[in-house]
């Protein structure tokens, strides 16, 4: 099925933006579109994809380019997220959490020797996964229980992690655990696991409502022998790496769930001009015009935020309430975009046959992931009554 994008705020960008965005659409279109539902039933990312996503350079877009990346910008990441996820969500994660979380994250706290040892890799064949989260640790995101201990030149790890994204195509894991739970959130400390370590494992993969291709695994450390030399920042400085990541990562969401929303506005407006009802298309009732013109204005809206939030970002601004609204809006614009496009289909659209069904479960996962909405709305409050 043809693919149309949502209306786009093309004042924002510069011309190379707007090309940058265009191609990597035009690539989701047509590379990975025919193979989305496919990728959802099988609960499984095809290698194709992923090897092309490494071959366009979108895999280590903020990775510099004397490591063998694009050195592009944070926005260009964003812009990157929003195309491949107006086809496929879960597609589209795959390249946020690399890009947003993982490779920031080395951009910024890795030592030398660590960033040429891995940039290289994440730039072009290695997949990177975060993880922080545990049972006892979801929106309490520093109440870890995975323990580290130092052991002359090395910490052994022990403990589970749960819900890591990517975790099954990864080959490099970020992994926080506390080195001393009585000091609380300075006991954490983030550290560079590979697959494959002695002691490390994979768990239990999740099957979930929605973005099904993506990997959701549990992760189990046993007595796992982490060299001193793979401490991602210093030791006890975990909350902090996770902090500001995190605060990137969910202007990254923002763009998971913006690209979600015109996707799902574009398949509905194009189906209201083909679907006939009563001798005429059903997008010449003034009732289906204002349902999509006011699904557009959201979608719009949401990518006014989002787009504010990168820019922020990249000038180095303050952007941490502008991150925490954007995710907390475009999540609630792509679960309702998405059920209204649901409707417009009609019976059509509650089957799988058709691409809306498939959004509208991908879209719930936006208002849980990277700091639920309820988070969202507490950092909010905080940053703005504040000042009251």
């Amino acid at each position: 099925m043809a693919h149309e994008s949502g209306p786009m705020a093309l004042t924002q960008l510069s011309d190379d933006e707007r090309m940058f965005r265009d191609t990597v659409r035009q690539f989701a279109v047509e590379q990975i579109g025919p193979l989305v539902r496919g990728m959802d039933e099988a609960q499984q990312m095809d290698a194709g994809v992923i090897r092309r996503l490494f071959e366009l350079g979108l895999m280590g877009i903020e990775v510099p380019e004397e490591y063998g990346g694009a050195g592009g910008t944070f926005f260009e990441a964003i812009l990157a997220v929003e195309a491949v996820s107006s086809v496929d969500p879960s597609v589209g994660v795959l390249v946020d959490v690399q890009n947003t979380l993982c490779i920031n994250a080395l951009v910024r706290w890795a030592t030398e020797e660590q960033k040429r040892r891995y940039l290289p890799r994440l730039a072009t064949d290695m997949i990177g996964a975060y993880a922080l989260s545990e049972a006892s640790s979801g929106s309490d995101a520093f109440a870890l229980q995975t323990r580290a201990v130092r052991r002359g030149d090395d910490y052994v790890l022990n403990g589970q992690k749960l819900w890591i994204t990517n975790a099954k195509e990864a080959g490099l894991f970020i992994v926080f655990a506390t080195l001393d739970p009585a000091a609380g959130y300075k006991g954490i400390t983030a550290f560079l696991v590979e697959k494959g370590a002695a002691g490390f494992a994979l768990g239990r993969k999740e099957d979930k409502l929605g973005i099904r291709a993506s990997s959701t695994c549990e992760l189990i450390f046993t007595d796992c022998v982490v060299p001193a030399s793979q401490v991602l920042g210093e030791p006890g400085k975990g909350y902090k790496i996770a902090i500001e990541t995190l605060n990137e990562g969910r202007i990254g969401i923002g763009a998971q769930m913006l690209g979600l929303a015109a996707g799902a506005w574009g398949h509905a407006a194009k189906w209201a001009k083909e679907r006939k009802q009563f001798g005429k298309a059903i997008v010449d009732f003034q009732a289906m015009q204002f349902q999509l013109a006011e699904m557009a204005t959201e979608v719009e809206a949401a990518r006014l935020m989002v787009y504010n939030a990168a820019r922020l970002k990249d000038n180095g601004s303050e952007f941490l309430k502008e991150a925490a609204m954007c995710k907390y809006f475009t999540s609630q614009v792509a679960e309702r975009v998405a059920s209204l496009a649901v409707e417009v289909y009609g019976g059509s659209g509650f089957v799988k046959d058709y691409p809306v069904e498939k959004l509208y479960r991908d879209a719930k996962i936006g208002k849980i992931y990277e700091g639920t909405s309820f988070m969202q709305l507490a950092t909010i409050a905080k940053l703005t009554l504040g000042k009251l």
